[in-house]
């Protein structure tokens, strides 16, 4: 099929290449003539794992091209995608001002009977405005609008894409309906769920979502919050709670909460459109107020551990909101390295891909090039993106180069045995800290259960 996509973000590039590599004949446009330049030579404007080379691969193939002219990209298009941004204003409302844009555009240079189908993340109802649009401005022309949200995680967004675990496409329309199911019929054959709904109900289903995932991030944290002071352990809390099939273990890790682009301003967008449809969804003005908590409670360790925090160095290994990404909106470790800086801390990070878009987002941080770097000449260390690499640091190596053996978890990414047999005052999250000459951690035992040491009362775990 002839496919356009507008939009050649995250989810707009990302979904450019993984239909051409379902053998469609892809367009992507973008009014960014760098980006487009870019994309051209196959290079792709962010890190997504298995992304550039795909890209280079259906480019080379022939069937994935970009454009700046968007007439050239829908001038033959069966289906349009708009996988354009829809940032939140002040208010939280989601900004929507691209999308209608885009529907301008489409109507204008797009033929008659084409499938026009939003991906961006959108409030329910921005399909019928859609729908308004095109027809208004469409000079006679009719256009099937349909919603297909998209399901990507940044770090494995390709993945995804060619291996998605549902397809939600809302319709109202048959031609809608039938040209999806043609356009995915490569992932369908081979298993993938389509889920056939209403628009509006794809629309919302997409924020429901992200929203649920955030409520169970929050949660972890609040239980975090319950186990320093019970004297519990939070990982193992998750653990049996995710052992219930009717709960789940994923998205139940205690850290410094969630970030990245999506999640915040879609808990916020959702809030506000239930408000303007007259329901006060209180449940999300917690969700937001638990992950500004989480942050503060970082910092409250970091004092409990130093004592001032000003004129103290304090090193970040991990940047990006997440791990496998070079993404940096939204982050918790630059809302952290900021509160930081704020009580008169100097910051240093490090990270693995994201150290160039943290520095343009927060000048003042310090960047290393590596961890040891990072760790060096600072008064604590905090871990605050789980990057697979951190596991397999030099623990001792790391704790000589500080000024203090100081290092606040908060990810729970390494060991508490290890943590002090390297030397370390520990500070995890959630769990009890281990505290030099003071505390001693659980110990795993063989068979990978925790035991803890016997009480004044002879009992072990």
């Amino acid at each position: 099929m002839n496919v356009a996509v507008m939009g050649t973000g995250h989810v707009g590039l990302v979904t450019s290449v993984a239909l051409a590599r379902l053998g469609h004949d892809v367009i992507g446009t973008d009014i960014d003539e760098e980006k487009i330049s870019l994309l051209r030579k196959g290079v792709s404007p962010f890190f997504e794992p298995g992304l550039e080379a795909a890209l280079v691969g259906e480019i080379e193939a022939g069937r994935l091209s970009f454009t700046v002219q968007a007439s050239q990209a829908l001038r033959d298009a069966e289906v349009v995608f708009i996988c354009v941004g829809t940032p939140a204003r002040a208010d939280g409302e989601a900004n929507l001002l691209a999308v209608e844009r885009s529907a301008s555009v489409i109507a204008l240079n797009a033929k008659d009977g084409t499938v026009v189908v939003e991906k961006s993340t959108v409030p329910a109802g921005t399909a019928d405005r859609v729908q308004m649009t095109v027809q208004r401005e469409g000079r006679g022309r009719y256009f099937h609008v349909a919603s297909n949200p998209e399901f990507l995680r940044e770090g494995s967004a390709l993945r995804d894409s060619l291996e998605p675990d549902r397809i939600v496409i809302g319709v109202q329309s048959e031609r809608a309906l039938r040209t999806l199911e043609k356009l995915y019929e490569p992932l369908t054959r081979n298993g993938a769920q389509l889920i056939v709904t209403d628009i509006r109900t794809a629309e919302l289903a997409k924020h429901a979502c992200n929203a649920f995932l955030s409520l169970k991030i929050s949660f972890a944290n609040a239980m975090a919050r319950v186990c320093e002071l019970a004297g519990a352990d939070v990982t193992a809390v998750a653990d049996v709670m995710g052992a219930d099939p009717r709960i789940g273990r994923a998205f139940l890790d205690a850290g410094l909460g969630y970030g990245g682009y999506c999640f915040p301003k879609d808990v916020a967008a959702l809030e506000r459109l239930a408000a303007r449809l007259g329901y006060s969804f209180n449940l999300l003005k917690e969700v937001e107020q638990l992950n500004r908590e989480a942050i503060e409670a970082a910092v409250k360790k970091v004092e409990e551990a130093l004592w001032n925090l000003e004129g103290k160095r304090i090193a970040l290994l991990g940047l990006a909101f997440k791990p496998s990404t070079d993404d940096v909106r939204f982050s918790p470790a630059l809302a952290l390295a900021r509160r930081l800086m704020a009580s008169g801390a100097s910051v240093v990070g490090y990270d693995p891909e994201a150290s160039g878009n943290a520095k343009d987002d927060l000048p003042e941080i310090e960047i290393a090039a590596d961890p040891y770097e990072a760790a060096s000449g600072a008064h604590c260390l905090i871990l605050a993106t789980d990057w697979e690499a951190f596991r397999n640091l030099d623990l001792v190596s790391l704790r000589e180069v500080m000024a203090q053996p100081v290092l606040v978890d908060g990810r729970n990414l390494f060991d508490p045995v290890e943590m002090a047999s390297a030397g370390f005052w520990y500070y995890p999250t959630g769990r009890q800290p281990v505290l030099q000459g003071r505390t001693h951690p659980a110990r795993p035992t063989d068979e990978g259960r925790v035991r803890t040491p016997v009480g004044p009362f002879g009992f072990g775990g």
